[in-house]
Formats: structure tokens, C-alpha cells, sequence
């Protein structure tokens, strides 16, 4: 049975989330502060709480749904969103996996409800500013971008590949730290509650963009380590249903 204070528990993660990342508080002293009791917070919330028990995405069903009615990898239930933050749930089938992307000039924290999530968190290296021997000393991408691929190169410094469970603390991406993940639901289906703070934009720069691996680092190696990676379009078997959520009301 659900927690008796599961209503309270996902609206006081709500009002956190609206302290936390609204503007100007995002960038003043207590910004800190404020994330941590924030994830204190989200480290509290269970699956029982949103009314949730463990399964896959449900069949998207209706006249125009994308595949013709077929189950699709993922799912997302929308619970929430404001100009400072959104707020969701993703559930995944086993073995689905939302592919390398990345979340420009966004905060994120994933706290996983259920199932076993493997999340590889990179960060982008950013270009030279101007061509010195710095910029020369630069390793060269692969012979696997070669010209006539389909989107630019990034270099990229994989810092961690990791399990989580619902036992797990929340994993945090910064604009700048852990800002390129990708996620896979290994060993069942599994679902996560995710908080992007400020949403997905693309009119203010704020949009979505895919990449694959060109050459990963050999097995057993040492974190971290860079790597190169290749813009694309997302994975053709790859797509998101949506899903109503059936938790608690929640007013941000």
C-alpha cells in the first residue's frame, strides 16, 4: 500500500525543485543548499508513491500513433513543468535504452522507481579557442567519421558506467558535469522520475541532440576517459509513448 505520506512527499519535491531553479535562485549563494535538500527529497520517493508498480510501457493505442499501435521502448508520464523546471516519469521495457544525448545548459536529477538502470555520464570537451600548439597536439577523430557522416564530431570524457537501483542515490548532471548520458534498463523493465531544470527549449537553445559512440573505451579500462563522439539522428528503433501519470496531483 502507498506511503500515507506520498501525496505531501512528491508536492514537497515539486516546491523544492520550483525553490531551487528559479531564477535568479539557480545562481545565487543557497543554490547549494537548496539542490541538496532537494535530493534528499527525491532520494525519499518510491514507486508506491506515484501509484506506480513494476512493468513496461503500456501499448500506445488511437487513430496516428506512431508504429501502428506497437509497444514502444519508453514511455513518459508528464507530472509537471514551469519555466524553470519540468518533471516526469520515464518507464522502460527491458533492454530499452534512450540513446546518448545530451541536455545543453540544464540541470538534471534521475532517481530510478523501480528495475536496474546502467547510466554512462560523459562530458563534452570543448574546441580550442584559437589554434595553438595546444590545438595541434589535439588526437584526430576516427577513420569511423570520416567524410560523408551525418553529423559533427565531439570529443568527450566518459567519467563513469554505473548501476542504479531504486537503493541508489539520485544521479545529478550539471550543464557543465555529466551533461551527456545514456541510459539503459538491463535485467526487467524499469522506471525513473526526472527532474530538468530549466525544460527542453529549443527557441532559447535548449534542444535535444543525439550521438554514437565512434570508438569506446576497451573493456576494464580506467574512468575517466576520452572518447569520440558522432552527432546523429536518434536510433531508428528508438521512440517514446506517452502514458498518463497516476500519482498524486501536484501543484508546483
Amino acid at each position: 500500500m502507498p506511503r500515507d505520506n506520498m501525496a505531501s512527499l512528491i508536492q514537497r519535491v515539486a516546491r523544492q525543485a520550483r525553490i531551487t531553479f528559479r531564477s535568479p535562485a539557480a545562481a545565487g549563494p543557497a543554490f547549494g543548499e537548496n539542490l541538496h535538500r532537494l535530493q534528499q527529497l527525491l532520494d525519499e520517493v518510491r514507486a508506491e508513491d506515484l501509484h506506480l508498480a513494476p512493468r513496461g510501457p503500456a501499448p500506445v493505442s488511437g487513430a496516428g500513433c506512431p508504429r501502428g499501435g506497437a509497444v514502444p521502448p519508453v514511455s513518459y508520464m508528464h507530472i509537471c513543468e514551469t519555466e524553470s523546471f519540468s518533471m516526469g516519469v520515464f518507464l522502460l521495457r527491458s533492454g530499452a535504452c534512450i540513446p546518448l544525448h545530451d541536455h545543453p545548459g540544464m540541470n538534471g536529477m534521475l532517481k530510478v522507481l523501480y528495475g536496474t538502470l546502467r547510466i554512462a555520464c560523459m562530458d563534452a570537451v570543448p574546441p580550442p579557442a584559437a589554434p595553438n600548439a595546444a590545438a595541434a597536439a589535439a588526437p584526430s577523430p576516427p577513420p569511423a567519421a570520416a567524410a560523408g557522416s551525418p553529423g559533427p564530431c565531439l570529443r568527450a570524457l566518459l567519467r563513469s558506467r554505473q548501476h542504479y537501483t531504486p537503493a541508489s542515490p539520485p544521479c545529478l548532471l550539471s550543464p557543465h558535469s555529466d551533461n551527456l548520458h545514456q541510459i539503459d534498463a538491463v535485467e526487467g523493465p524499469a522506471a525513473f522520475l526526472d527532474i530538468l531544470a530549466p525544460p527542453y527549449d529549443p527557441e532559447h537553445g535548449r534542444d535535444c541532440h543525439y550521438y554514437r559512440l565512434l570508438e569506446g573505451p576497451p573493456p576494464g579500462c580506467e574512468l575517466p576517459r576520452e572518447v569520440w563522439l558522432l552527432e546523429t539522428p536518434p536510433a531508428a528503433d528508438f521512440w517514446c509513448g506517452g502514458e498518463p501519470y497516476p500519482g498524486p496531483r501536484v501543484c508546483p
